[in-house]
């Protein structure tokens, strides 16, 4: 089914947010980095949930084994604050961890900020969708996205996910050459 558009999951964890006490800035520069960069048909499903360990968890899963997302990205709840629990909630439902995701996106922030060594990081495979946690800053998602976006094609389709294209001119996806 090569024109069935990709589930992709864009979450955004803010208690603020949740109850309408500020506007969701996150969940929209997903949107809108994805639509710059990919070219292959998707469809977003967008949630903005509160920092709860729960509902935050019975996201990630629904979006994964219910909606068949082949890509869930979060926004938010990467701090060290109290109610930062988006790596531990992700740790907690998926069946592998992919570290190098955190470790280049927090590579990356470190260069722009000394703060981003409080940043948390991570991301992980549950079934055939890959889940990247990604800071709250609109600036901030867009750089970390572009660090880890040209690994993100050849992961989905390590776990047998859709084929995402992308747009060379903005972002090369890898993939190794047929022989």
């Amino acid at each position: 089914m090569p024109n069935t558009p990709a589930k992709i999951g864009i979450v955004t964890v803010s208690d603020r947010a949740s109850r309408g006490e500020y506007e969701d800035r996150g969940g929209p520069a997903i949107r809108e980095y994805l639509q710059e960069v990919l070219t292959s048909p998707w469809e977003g499903v967008s949630k903005v949930i509160p920092d709860e360990r729960d509902v935050l968890a019975q996201t990630l899963i629904g979006l994964s084994d219910d909606v068949g997302c082949c890509l869930i990205i979060t926004t938010g709840g990467t701090g060290p604050a109290k109610r930062d629990l988006t790596p531990d909630v992700t740790v907690q439902v998926c069946d592998k961890e992919m570290p190098g995701f955190g470790e280049l996106m927090r590579k990356v922030s470190l260069e722009k900020v000394p703060t981003a060594i409080l940043s948390r990081q991570t991301a992980g495979l549950r079934g055939n969708s890959l889940i990247i946690n990604l800071p709250g800053q609109p600036k901030a998602i867009a750089e970390c996205l572009d660090a880890v976006f040209p690994a993100i094609p050849y992961c989905i389709d390590l776990v047998e996910g859709p084929y995402l294209e992308t747009n060379p001119e903005r972002i090369q996806a890898f993939r190794p050459k047929k022989k």
